[in-house]
């Protein structure tokens, strides 16, 4: 892919926004980054960094910027902890020590709601669509241990029970793949 910018070298960042459920791509070269960077990152080093990417979107939420007004300077928050303030961490883009996410919660509430997509909590890393297949397997691997274990300690009533649970649990895995497939 080539950069959008210079239309010459070759894009090695890609940047995706979602906006009002519509999605934008910006795809660009290391150079041109580093030169739009100010513009659309904040960022005010010549290096590209992960801080730099989290200190831009934390500048760059309105939320946040409603937030500013309605705390005064003679109320800057800081951390009990480790003694960092809120714009220490806009502007580093990483906490000193955890318990800066309890201190700064407040602030933190509408950036991780931009972040999230409107959403507060994480809810995983796994899609939906493979989740319950990836959640049938760890069950069955676990029902698979207790097996073994009640066989071993000549548990058989309860082993012929773990093992009808077990073909239920596989019966139900082979049917969501065929109809996945």
């Amino acid at each position: 892919m080539i950069c959008q910018e210079c239309n010459q070298r070759p894009a090695t960042l890609h940047f995706t926004n979602y906006s009002n459920g519509e999605k934008s791509e910006l795809h660009l070269c290391e150079q041109c980054a580093q030169e739009k960077g100010e513009l659309f990152m904040m960022n005010n080093g010549p290096a590209f960094s992960i801080n730099s990417l989290l200190a831009g979107l934390l500048n760059m939420e309105p939320a946040f910027e409603q937030k500013k007004e309605t705390f005064k300077m003679d109320q800057v928050s800081q951390c009990p902890q480790c003694s960092m303030t809120f714009p220490q961490f806009v502007k580093i883009g990483r906490f000193g020590c955890a318990t800066c996410y309890d201190a700064f919660r407040e602030q933190l509430t509408p950036i991780v709601r931009r972040l999230q997509s409107g959403n507060e909590t994480h809810n995983g890393k796994i899609p939906k669509r493979i989740g319950g297949d990836l959640h049938l397997r760890k069950t069955l691997d676990h029902l698979k241990q207790i097996l073994k274990h009640q066989i071993s300690e000549e548990e058989f009533e309860q082993a012929a029970g773990t093992r009808d649970q077990i073909r239920e649990l596989e019966r139900k895995l082979s049917a969501s793949q065929e109809g996945g497939e």
